[in-house]
């Protein structure tokens, strides 16, 4: 891949990642639901441009060698599965019961998403592993900086600056 085209998508993965980082870090509502934000405005497309957009500044910024790059379909198809259960939770929380109209039910549907994003994250831990055991000491400093905004949770010198368990990696598609 050339360098121009390199340059290219860090520089709209960057865009992405910084438009999508903004836009999750707003509008949670008086139960602690978002909704109304920037980010739940996206069309589903562009969620979706979003996500490859991000998943493209991570692979060209870990400039991966030919052994590691066998390595990486794992871990993107990890990170899309994230993205979908993302969009799937979104879904989800449009339909579910509000927690002053029936509290256990919603209590109930909030169990069910923490487990389903908690054997997402556990899938895309065991997909990365063998691809961050050979990464080099410089690639994984750019996979902490690049994928930081696709933490979703805001973390910032091990500080938290805002709480949404539905944002993960993955990020891809806030």
């Amino acid at each position: 891949m050339s360098r121009r085209l390199r340059a290219a998508l860090l520089v709209t993965g960057a865009l992405g990642l910084g438009l999508t980082g903004a836009a999750i870090a707003r509008d949670h509502g008086m139960d602690g639901v978002r909704g109304h934000g920037r980010w739940s405005a996206l069309s589903p497309e562009d969620r979706a441009a979003f996500t490859d957009a991000r998943i493209a500044a991570l692979h060209a910024g870990l400039k991966l060698n030919a052994d590691q790059e066998k390595l990486w379909p794992p871990v993107e198809s990890a990170i899309r599965d994230m993205a979908t259960l993302r969009q799937q939770r979104r879904e989800a929380m449009r339909n579910r019961p509000k927690l002053a109209d029936d509290a256990p039910a919603a209590l109930r549907a909030m169990a069910d998403t923490a487990t389903a994003r908690g054997e997402a994250l556990r899938k895309l831990a065991d997909a990365s592993q063998p691809l961050y055991a050979s990464l080099d000491q410089d690639q994984k400093r750019r996979a902490m900086i690049l994928a930081r905004p696709m933490d979703g949770h805001g973390m910032r010198g091990g500080r938290h600056h805002g709480h949404d368990e539905d944002h993960g990696p993955g990020g891809g598609d806030r």
